[in-house]
């Protein structure tokens, strides 16, 4: 099976579309979104919307940081993250932040776990940003697969039989094999405001069949999403930032 691996799309209608439409032509025949379908963007509720009808059509969905705080307002938040989320909750009405609020935290099925930050207190919002990070993570689990979100920035660890945890590269749309004995904890970046320096949307594309993993990047009409953000009257850094990648 073919499963596509959507994060922090962050109310970015025009990303989302993009990438659902390249998951389709790339053969996804399951759906998984890691949380963070709102915040920052000008369009959470149709966000909401599309993302319900895939959870409809058996799509798992989880819960995320921003989608939490739509729902009981910013805590931890940077200036312009807490800005955007407050200006969110307004946008959505009572059923759509009903349905963000009894998001689940976690998935597990077969020998995969999803979350939105990651595996060893996924309440809490931690951060992998790094191979220690990545262990604390994995330790915490029985999981043989990890994908999460969070960062905005793709990243692959690898804990090995002797316990060396190995940092990977990925390079985007070229399936990597995830090998066992290996343990392995995936970064997904993000659908609608990544932050590696590389503009485009990104997701995930998990085969089960082979056990490959490929991060693929989309291109999307970035002016479109960024005018609506400045018509929204929202911080005009939420719009520069999507041109750059940051």
């Amino acid at each position: 099976m073919r499963i596509a691996l959507l994060s922090d799309i962050h109310g970015n209608l025009e990303a989302l579309d993009a990438c659902l439409a390249h998951a389709a032509a790339q053969g996804a025949e399951r759906y998984v979104i890691l949380g963070d379908l709102v915040g920052y963007g000008a369009d959470p509720s149709a966000v909401v919307t599309r993302v319900q009808r895939l959870a409809i059509e058996g799509a798992v969905v989880l819960r995320g940081n921003h989608d939490e705080a739509a729902v009981i307002g910013p805590h931890n938040f940077s200036r312009l993250a807490a800005i955007a989320i407050r200006w969110t909750s307004t946008r959505l009405d009572e059923d759509e932040l009903g349905w963000l609020g009894q998001l689940p935290f976690t998935h597990e099925e077969e020998d995969r776990l999803y979350t939105h930050s990651e595996g060893s207190d996924p309440q809490a919002w931690k951060y992998v940003l790094d191979a220690g990070d990545a262990r604390v993570s994995l330790e915490a689990t029985e999981a043989r697969l990890t994908f999460c979100g969070h960062t905005h920035r793709p990243a692959l660890f690898g804990l090995t039989a002797t316990e060396k945890l190995v940092a990977h590269r990925p390079t985007p749309g070229v399936m990597l094999p995830l090998l066992q004995p290996r343990r392995w904890l995936a970064v997904m970046g993000a659908v609608g405001q990544p932050r590696d320096g590389n503009p485009a949307a990104c997701y995930g594309m998990l085969d089960t069949a082979s056990s490959e993993l490929a991060w693929m990047r989309v291109p999307y009409d970035i002016g479109a999403a960024a005018a609506k953000i400045r018509a929204a009257g929202l911080p005009e850094m939420l719009a520069e930032r999507l041109f750059t990648g940051e």
